[in-house]
């Protein structure tokens, strides 16, 4: 079943215009969500709005949306005037500037989109793409919709287009705000966690190798409750012992994940390098399809 795209727009690429149609590249899971109920009928509860100062139930059509600019004190704004606050959806995404596509941290990333042409844009839409992928570039832009400006990213995939929805730099926190001592590290122990890291490698990322095992168990015995069986309750997991000795632990994980290989100058004659692991894919397993929405309804 062809997919549907889920709005449309226009790249500015100079003084080219390549019409647009946008699709959803994700496909959240459904997640397991349970209601609220009365406990002494089991009738499903309603979410009412109750003014504290009044006590009153306060109505939909009662409501207006204020903005807080001091603790406690208000100002509101009119449906009029939040219209004039929203940024014109014109759909279009006007390209900035390119940059090496690997340049761009990942952590910018919020949502992606596939993008595909509209009738009788496909030959400056696969032009694009091409020029994108012969350059090693990805295009950053801006894009009005929604009434709001959103920054994205556009990159060439399989002689396509994906349109990756950015955060701003302002919504991404510093990481060398997060705290962390020092420690000095010894080179067996930097070798040892190399060969681990390379015990477990693959050639390539197979994300069908995965799956949410968890939904699935909760899943299962949801239909055990539904079938009129009882849930017991599983035992909670023994914690794990303290890491004391860090050399110790690693040779256990190397000797747990495979055949322990020795590290650089153990086991092996001075300047002797170790052994080039082989890579192990991991088993496979059946693989697991909306415009960009207003951040404030994620937070």
């Amino acid at each position: 079943m062809a997919p549907r795209s889920i709005a449309s727009g226009t790249i500015s690429f100079g003084l080219v215009s390549i019409p647009v149609k946008l699709y959803a590249a994700t496909e959240a899971s459904a997640g397991i969500s349970f209601n609220l109920l009365h406990a002494k009928c089991g009738s499903r509860l309603k979410q009412q709005y109750v003014c504290p100062q009044d006590g009153e139930v306060v109505p939909r059509d009662a409501m207006v949306k204020g903005y807080e600019f001091q603790e406690g004190k208000y100002v509101t704004f009119s449906a009029e005037e939040l219209k004039a606050l929203e940024q014109a959806s014109t759909q279009a995404i006007e390209i900035a500037e390119f940059v090496p596509a690997e340049k761009v941290d990942a952590i910018y990333f919020e949502k992606a989109y596939f993008l595909g042409p509209e009738k009788g844009g496909a030959k400056a839409y696969r032009l694009l793409a091409e020029a994108l992928r012969r350059a090693g570039k990805a295009a950053v832009a801006r894009y009005a919709a929604r009434g709001k400006q959103y920054l994205v990213l556009i990159r060439p995939a399989s002689g396509r287009l994906v349109m990756q929805q950015l955060y701003y730099a302002d919504e991404v926190r510093r990481v060398e705000e997060i705290p962390v001592d020092e420690a000095e590290l010894k080179e067996p122990e930097v070798q040892l966690a190399l060969q681990l890291v390379e015990q477990t490698a693959t050639d390539a990322f197979h994300p069908e190798a995965f799956r949410d095992e968890v939904k699935e168990r909760t899943l299962s015995l949801m239909e055990r409750k539904i079938q009129g069986q009882e849930i017991a309750v599983a035992p909670a997991e023994q914690p794990r012992a303290q890491v004391i000795d860090l050399m110790e632990a690693l040779k256990a994980s190397l000797a747990a994940a495979g055949p322990a290989r020795a590290p650089a100058g153990e086991g092996a004659a001075a300047g002797e390098p170790a052994a080039e692991p082989e890579a192990r894919k991991p088993a496979r397993r059946a693989p697991r399809d909306e415009a960009p929405k207003g951040r404030a309804a994620k937070k």
